[in-house]
């Protein structure tokens, strides 16, 4: 059965922080457009930054769906699900907000995670969440699946463009939603980090 929570409990937050991947939905405004659903993972990108409130860091991609619901309406829902272990999914439902590094703010909210150059180049923004509702339900249907390791492809990929190159390719491919929602508004702005 499911329950709902106050907030992020010590238990929850073990729980959330021990999942190697999780999911972010977001949906546009009105009848219309596109739901988003994003698989999200690398070690140390996820925050509990206090019993409702938590963060993970965004990396430049193929889209920027997540930014643009966000600017357009807010909502957001992250589920975590325990490949191993009990069977448990946790859902947080809040509105959310995506930092970029000229961003009051940023620098902040960058020092909620681990310090680590792999983790900054290519970093677009962090996506801060005001939870609003904390759930639990049964996973079992969920399979049984083991970690090996995070993919290095990410790394690889953005270690192989200078900052100049990843400013260029976030104008061409993160400006606007895959319903033209604007999304990175302003990607040719440097994306020196603060701090």
């Amino acid at each position: 059965m499911a329950k709902v929570y106050e907030a992020i409990d010590g238990r929850l937050r073990e729980l959330i922080l021990a999942q190697p991947v999780f999911f972010v939905a977001t949906a546009p405004s009105g009848p219309g457009g596109h739901v988003n659903l994003s698989p999200k993972g690398v070690a140390g990108s996820f925050a509990v930054l206090g019993p409702r409130r938590v963060a993970y860091l965004d990396y430049t991609g193929s889209g920027a769906e997540t930014i643009a619901h966000l600017r357009d309406n807010g909502r957001i829902v992250l589920m975590f699900c325990a490949f191993e272990g009990p069977p448990t999914i946790v859902r947080l439902h809040g509105r959310g907000t995506a930092v970029r590094p000229q961003d009051a703010g940023f620098a902040g909210l960058r020092a909620a995670f681990p310090a680590s150059a792999a983790t900054d180049h290519g970093l677009r923004s962090v996506i801060a969440v005001d939870v609003e509702r904390v759930s639990d339900s049964c996973g079992y249907a969920v399979p049984l699946m083991s970690y090996t390791g995070d993919r290095t492809l990410l790394a690889q990929w953005s270690g192989r463009r200078t900052d100049a190159q990843l400013v260029e390719y976030r104008a061409s491919h993160n400006a606007v939603s895959i319903d033209g929602l604007p999304a990175l508004s302003d990607p040719g702005l440097p994306d020196t980090l603060v701090g």
